[in-house]
């Protein structure tokens, strides 16, 4: 008796599924579905990771302008004690000690100059190339997902074709 119930409830489903599948275009809707939801899942990984990259480069471009910062203080504080000396130097007399304090301190807030503007551009690139990293993975990714979206597509247009007959 429990046997001929389940034979004829299985029956009645595939019964009612069958019209459902046999319906034009339901796997073509069907793999849309599914292509949109992969799609919407591909761009919100990509979005993620570019959102990533960028709070990775605004970091290090802080950090980068951070110590840009304390090199030119640093040098400046140096540029006007050696300048300051220079005067006295001048002051007393001494021209020739005067004009080598001052290029001196040139010397070493140009230096320094250099030195951060390098250190800023090392990070800008270290960001940049975090970023760009991010990006590639991101489209690795989202490219995966519409190629999965096509091979679901083919196989139910595969399968749909058995009951278009």
């Amino acid at each position: 008796m429990k046997k001929s119930i389940i034979v004829g409830l299985a029956a009645v489903a595939i019964g009612s599924s069958v019209p459902a599948f046999a319906q034009e275009n339901f796997f073509d809707r069907l793999g849309d579905r599914i292509d949109r939801r992969l799609d919407t899942r591909g761009d919100r990984v990509s979005e993620r990771f570019d959102a990533r990259g960028d709070r990775i480069d605004e970091r290090m471009d802080t950090r980068g302008d951070r110590i840009n910062e304390r090199l030119d203080a640093k040098g400046d504080r140096i540029n006007e004690r050696l300048d300051a000396r220079a005067a006295r130097a001048r002051a007393a007399g001494r021209i020739r000690l005067a004009e080598r304090l001052e290029r001196r301190g040139d010397r070493i807030e140009n230096r320094l100059d250099n030195r951060g503007n390098r250190i800023d551009a090392r990070l800008d690139r270290r960001g940049d190339r975090v970023e760009n990293r991010l990006d590639r993975r991101g489209s690795r990714i989202d490219g995966r997902l519409d190629n999965r979206g096509e091979r679901i597509n083919r196989r139910l247009d595969r399968f749909g074709q058995r009951f278009s007959r």
